[in-house]
């Protein structure tokens, strides 16, 4: 069972600790998302437009080489957007987190792009498609700020047509290494573990640098509404959608456990993996 009500945290959780993933399902009515949509979406105008500060908008989280005037991610999105900042601060979604990453976990909101609202369509307007095998722990591997569970926030359900997350159930387990090898020819920062897990198990095969299949992989598809966990230390990639009319928008943030003051923009953007 992938999918859990407010009730199940107990479930949700032990879910999680097996697989590195799980889902809660229907914290939010029709009502609260239409309102978290209409906030994103006009923050998202006003970053073409020219009405935020460079703050709110990022170059440095595109995938590809050519920047058009469309944005992609509207960054720190909890400063601006107050429907955003209570979902990310749900009641129930910080019980799951403290269920998930401890006691003392914190939202990353003020540094490192902070809670970030996400358009991934495919259309020719956008400058990402799609995201190659990685574990969130890569892009920092040198930060005592682990472990961690990321959320993301579902603004439109995902499927075949629009994208949707394929991961490694159960990778969070292995002693993943450091980026030495990746498709962005990242170098890795001094004082990095040689690997990042849940465990010492070597991982059983190299983890692919691009898009190919992973044995074990599964599709994870989510639900308008659908708040997904998923840990610091899991195998996961981002499918291109096959309809470049279609839309998958999102919210996505991470509740930590190591130390806030290490959380810097400035080293993630040095020590990004990919």
């Amino acid at each position: 069972m992938t999918f859990f009500a407010a009730s199940q945290l107990d479930e949700l959780a032990a879910f999680y600790a097996e697989h590195g993933y799980a889902v809660l399902r229907g914290l939010w009515d029709d009502e609260a998302m239409d309102a978290m949509e209409l906030e994103c979406v006009a923050a998202q105008h006003r970053l073409v437009d020219g009405d935020l500060p460079e703050r709110y908008g990022t170059t440095v989280l595109i995938d590809d080489a050519v920047q058009n005037r469309f944005a992609n991610y509207v960054t720190y999105a909890t400063e601006l957007l107050p429907d955003v900042r209570a979902a990310a601060l749900h009641p129930v979604a910080q019980q799951a987190a403290r269920r998930l990453v401890g006691e003392e976990t914190w939202l990353l909101e003020a540094t490192r792009f902070g809670v970030v609202y996400q358009d991934a369509r495919p259309g020719r307007e956008s400058s990402y498609t799609r995201i190659g095998w990685h574990s969130d722990w890569q892009s920092g591997p040198n930060l005592p700020i682990w472990p961690s569970a990321a959320f993301t926030i579902h603004v439109d359900g995902t499927s075949p047509a629009n994208g949707f997350l394929r991961v490694v159930p159960g990778s969070h387990k292995w002693a993943t290494p450091a980026p030495y090898r990746n498709v962005n020819g990242a170098i890795v920062p001094e004082g990095s573990p040689p690997a990042g897990g849940h465990t010492d198990e070597p991982a059983p095969f190299e983890m692919p640098l691009g898009f190919d299949f992973v044995p074990g992989e599964i599709a994870l598809y989510c639900e308008r509404g659908d708040l997904l966990f998923h840990d610091a230390y899991l195998w996961h990639s981002a499918a291109r959608a096959t309809d470049d009319d279609t839309k998958r928008r999102h919210i996505r943030g991470g509740w930590f456990s190591g130390d806030p003051a290490a959380a810097t923009v400035e080293d993630f953007v040095k020590n990004a993996a990919r």
